[in-house]
């Protein structure tokens, strides 16, 4: 799911569009012998060819007549490309080969840059640090989450010029880029050292009265692992319950989702899939759990992967759900590799539900208490902080559920 995925595979694919057959020997029909240039082929496979014959005859046109020369490279995947954005899904969707490089450079969780993580609104024209990785020349310059990326070396950052300020941003680790940053009526002029940098998915802290908080930012790299070290580091230091937050969190590989939900699902279902023939297939959690409660905070970014481990903690630990109506996206994609090259396709197969076969697609996880963040307000408090306010009322909620743990014991 890049918001979520559900696996990687490769196949061995001929592009049917970029096969051009010069003579075509039926084999069902045919008994000659094969000429050098006849390629012999089933007949259902011939009719498969027929279908694209009209795109066939569009790419010899435009190689002919286009006044200027063009690339067939290009020709082929946005043909691809078209294919796939026709079904209507905005999860299916083709790859070229350097847009897939760079996504899976983003599920291994390391590059080479300065270490932020830039939220671009198209609304405010503004593009807003929403992260700065833990141990990052970002984090050693004194970036700070809420800061508005201005300029990058030469070029004025607007939504239009986001990537080309990336990409800049990126290169040989132990050179430098200049960055300025607004923060309130500020300029901030900074020379930032490039890093090879490793994106942190979990961070955590205590917050008072022994409430122990994880914001788990998606569902890839070695997140398990780092959910689970902060969860028993917290632990260790006495949390009584647990505030999981998954705002903004667009989802990511579902085994990671099963491997979190299991550190507090005893064995059961953690989830399900339906695919088109009304198959299923169940996802399970296995024997032993935490016994600790668990308050989950989501908002209207909350996606695919977070929507299904809020809804088996809610569907079986009875977990109080906190925030806005989540996204709605409740589908799985497969990542298909289509050859050498390195091109790939995503593709939606399955629809996913609850434990309780709640359906999550285009409706999304009502929460248990709905709060907003006040108008003008944009999220982007330091780890931690109650004055933000969604983050306040899960605490207060989870206050409320151990004291009413403890009265509930008191009365036995």
């Amino acid at each position: 799911m890049k918001s979520g995925v559900h696996g990687l595979l490769r196949i061995s694919w001929l592009k049917r569009w970029g096969l051009v057959v010069m003579v075509v020997c039926v084999a069902v029909t045919c008994g000659f012998a094969e000429e050098p240039d006849t390629v012999t082929i089933s007949r259902e496979q011939y009719e498969r060819y027929q279908k694209v014959d009209t795109l066939l005859e569009i790419m010899g046109y435009v190689e002919d007549a286009y006044y200027e020369d063009v690339d067939e490279g290009l020709l082929l995947d946005g043909a691809a490309a078209g294919l796939l954005s026709s079904l209507g899904d905005p999860y299916t969707f083709y790859y070229t080969a350097e847009s897939f490089a760079s996504y899976m450079e983003h599920q291994s969780g390391e590059y080479a840059g300065i270490g932020i993580q830039i939220s671009t609104s198209y609304v405010t024209r503004l593009s807003t640090i929403s992260r700065v990785f833990t141990g990052s020349p970002a984090e050693a310059a004194g970036v700070q989450r809420g800061d508005i990326l201005y300029q990058v070396e030469d070029m004025f950052v607007t939504p239009e010029t986001i990537q080309d300020a990336v990409n800049i941003m990126r290169g040989t680790p132990g050179t430098s880029v200049n960055v300025k940053f607004l923060r309130g009526d500020e300029i901030l002029e900074m020379t930032v050292a490039r890093a090879k940098i490793k994106m942190n998915r979990v961070e955590s802290c205590m917050l008072p009265e022994q409430i122990g908080y994880i914001h788990l930012w998606e569902f890839m790299g070695d997140c398990v692992d780092g959910f689970k070290a902060a969860y028993y580091d917290l632990k260790d230091k006495g949390m009584k319950g647990l505030v999981l937050d998954m705002r903004d969190n667009p989802g990511g590989l579902l085994d990671d989702g099963v491997g979190i939900g299991d550190l507090f699902l005893d064995s059961g279902v953690l989830t399900y899939m339906e695919y088109r023939n009304g198959t299923r297939r169940y996802y399970r959690t296995g024997p032993g759990a935490e016994d600790l409660p668990v308050c989950v905070l989501i908002n209207e970014n909350s996606a695919s992967c977070s929507e299904l481990l809020t809804g088996a903690l809610r569907d079986r630990l009875g977990s109080r759900v906190i925030g806005k109506t989540s996204y709605g996206k409740g589908v799985v994609q497969t990542l298909l590799q289509l050859d050498e090259k390195g091109d790939a396709m995503q593709l939606t197969i399955a629809q996913y539900f609850t434990p309780l076969g709640k359906e999550v697609h285009h409706v999304g996880i009502v929460p248990d208490v709905e709060i907003a963040l006040p108008e003008g307000d944009n999220g982007m408090y330091q780890l931690g902080d109650l004055a933000d306010i969604q983050l306040r009322k899960a605490w207060e909620d989870m206050l409320q559920t151990l004291n009413m743990s403890e009265e509930k014991g008191e009365n036995e």
